[in-house]
């Protein structure tokens, strides 16, 4: 029996993806390159952006046309975001709409199912993914992960010492900590609480995870997504110590004017964000930053886009990643805010930011 895994969206995705790959392996499967080839089809999906939904049903409706037009029995089976917002909608209806809409999906699996347990296949060389948590309790007003993968659960620092472990001795020299907010991480392991830009906040046992791997023999450790909040000073000291911390810190801002981080739900203002951007280069040598950055988020007329262009030029971001708004049904900017601005401005922002951050 053959496989073909097909993955859209983030590097969590790709994470989940090399677990997936195994569990098929030690089923027997063999994974080859060609779905057109293969008896079983797995889709890890992303439903971020509309975009990518829709690139997950374009795949499924060309399978289907492909085993109908050849008398083919290739089989589907649906996993990541798309699924994970089915089966976590208690009611049932989201599961049974999405049955109803694509018969031909063999399953749609939860990813839950997929054990960490399991030892990802991952590739010879390059960077060893390890997720560290999973889901995310932050609830920004115009994301669905929370929905998709639900609260942030962390997995145990010692299973996580033990998957880096087995990375080292893979030959492995530079490892990728994952998740959707790193720098949260412990989150629901401890009840003791530390202050960030100036607001009450659980005590993050990020920085002592971080430590212990920073110690281990390893070239580079890089660590994605972490959020402003939850940046501490014990999180800088740390990364400030350690030489083999990577230098490129990816620390999303999303929109630079403060009615709209209010209204995006992200809990900092541009002051807050530029003085911890400023606090870590002053304690940090060589620190360079990438971000993303939402464009035309509902509310930002010129002056606030303006705002964002001023903060971008302050921070000087090396790399950002920059996304066009979509709203996405079922997240609370959704709901209350209308999409009123056309995608020929929100284009033409795109290519500002892009000339400023990334064209230089």
């Amino acid at each position: 029996m053959k496989f073909f895994i097909k993955t859209f969206g983030c590097i969590q995705n790709t994470a989940d993806s090399e677990r997936i790959k195994a569990f098929y392996w030690d089923n027997g499967y063999e994974e080859i390159d060609s779905w057109k080839e293969s008896d079983l089809v797995i889709i890890n999906t992303c439903i971020i952006r509309e975009s990518a939904e829709n690139r997950v049903y374009g795949l499924i409706n060309e399978i289907d046309k492909f085993n109908i037009k050849n008398k083919k029995n290739i089989k589907i089976i649906v996993t990541g975001c798309l699924s994970g917002l089915a089966h976590k909608d208690k009611t049932g209806k989201k599961l049974a709409q999405l049955q109803r809409d694509f018969p031909e999906v063999s399953e749609f699996l939860p990813i839950e199912k997929i054990s960490f347990e399991i030892e990802p296949l991952r590739g010879k060389t390059g960077t060893a993914l390890i997720p560290i948590s999973f889901g995310c309790s932050n609830f920004c007003s115009y994301c669905i992960v929370p929905f998709a993968k639900g609260p942030e659960v962390s997995r145990k620092m010692e299973d996580i010492l033990k998957d880096i472990d087995k990375a080292i001795s893979d030959g492995f020299k530079q490892v990728l900590l994952i998740g959707q907010n790193v720098n949260s991480y412990g989150n629901d392991f401890t009840e003791a609480t530390s202050v960030s830009m100036g607001k009450k906040r659980f005590k993050s046992l990020f920085p002592k995870l971080l430590e212990e791997v920073a110690k281990k023999d390893l070239e580079k450790i890089s660590f994605v997504s972490s959020n402003p909040w939850d940046f501490s000073d014990e999180l800088i000291d740390t990364i400030a110590k350690y030489p083999n911390i990577d230098r490129l810190l990816h620390l999303p801002i999303q929109a630079g004017d403060d009615t709209v981080l209010k209204n995006m739900n992200r809990g900092y203002t541009s002051k807050e964000y530029l003085d911890l951007v400023a606090k870590i280069r002053s304690k940090v040598d060589g620190v360079r930053f990438s971000t993303d950055i939402i464009i035309g988020f509902p509310g930002e007329d010129e002056k606030a886009f303006e705002n964002t262009v001023e903060l971008c030029r302050k921070a000087n971001f090396e790399i950002g990643y920059l996304n066009k708004y979509s709203p996405r049904k079922g997240t609370v900017s959704a709901k209350l805010y209308k999409d009123e601005i056309p995608q020929s401005e929100k284009k033409r922002r795109w290519k500002i930011l892009n000339e400023l951050i990334n064209k230089k």
